[in-house]
Parts: C-alpha cells; structure tokens; sequence
C-alpha cells in the first residue's frame, strides 16, 4: 500500500502527460535556463521549436523581442545546448511532431505563436480575450493555459 501511495503521484503526471497527446511539451528541466528565461517570462519548452530556431534566437538576445536579454557567454551556451538538445527536431520530437507540421524545413520560426499549428489551436480565441489585460499578449500562455509551466497546453 506505501509503495502505491509513493507511485500514484508519479503515474498521475505520466497518465496526464499521455492523455495530453499533441498538448503536453515537457517544461524546462534546467535551472540556469528555467531562470534566465523565466525572469521575463514563461521559460516556454524546448520541444516547441526547432533547433535552427533556438540557435537563431541565441545569437540575438540583444534584440531579444525588442528587449536586450543578453547574458554572459558561458550561460549563453549552456542555455543554447540545453534548448538545442531538447528541440522539436531533437531529442523533444516525440512531442513536437504536430506542432511543427506545415513548418518548412529550413525555415527557424522565431515564435511559437507564428506556428500553423498554433494558429489553428487558438483560431477560437476572440480578439476581447487576446486584449484581456490578464492576457498580456498571445505570449502569455498561463493566462488560459493553467497547467503551461508543468508542460501541459491542453485547456
């Protein structure tokens, strides 16, 4: 009866992490990245966007968004093996596979919300909700998404 007790919390997320199917992205695991990309927001998971993408976006934190997110060279490549290593077309890929479809192959899409996939998820969501002020921007997963942080996008 412990040993079930000790288990079910594990089998719980697992059971979820399956029934999530295409909406489960596993969240970010490394603290270094959790931390410098998560100061601003949410440190969004690895497996959302190809490699090319993330190597891309590494290479320009000084135009980060508009905003200068540039970190020291060592933090810098230790966040951009841990997003490489865990991309959609990485080691993440069994994860990512629908959310990069209709992405061409050569193309390093800079934000999740310029998916097709995506778009086609939140085609629902009025204009009111997106100008929400607890929304923010499309960016703001955890706005609707309470579960976003843990991996989970499913509503």
């Amino acid at each position: 009866m412990a040993v079930l007790m000790v288990l079910a919390p594990g089998l719980f997320v697992l059971d979820k992490a399956l029934a999530g199917g295409g909406h489960f992205y596993p969240p970010v695991s490394d603290p270094v990245v959790a931390e410098e990309c998560g100061s601003c927001h949410m440190a969004f998971p690895a497996a959302m966007l190809p490699a090319r993408s993330w190597s891309q976006m590494m290479g320009s934190l000084d135009q980060h968004f508009g905003d200068d997110a540039s970190v020291d060279a060592e933090t810098a490549a230790r966040i951009e093996r841990y997003l490489v290593w865990h991309a959609a077309d990485g080691q993440g890929a069994r994860y990512a596979g629908k959310l990069l479809r209709g992405v061409a192959a050569d193309a390093a899409p800079q934000r999740i919300t310029e998916l097709p996939k995506w778009g086609r998820e939140h085609r629902e969501v009025s204009r009111a909700e997106w100008a929400d002020p607890k929304v923010g921007s499309k960016a703001n997963c955890a706005a609707c998404h309470r579960d976003a942080e843990r991996g989970y996008f499913d509503d």
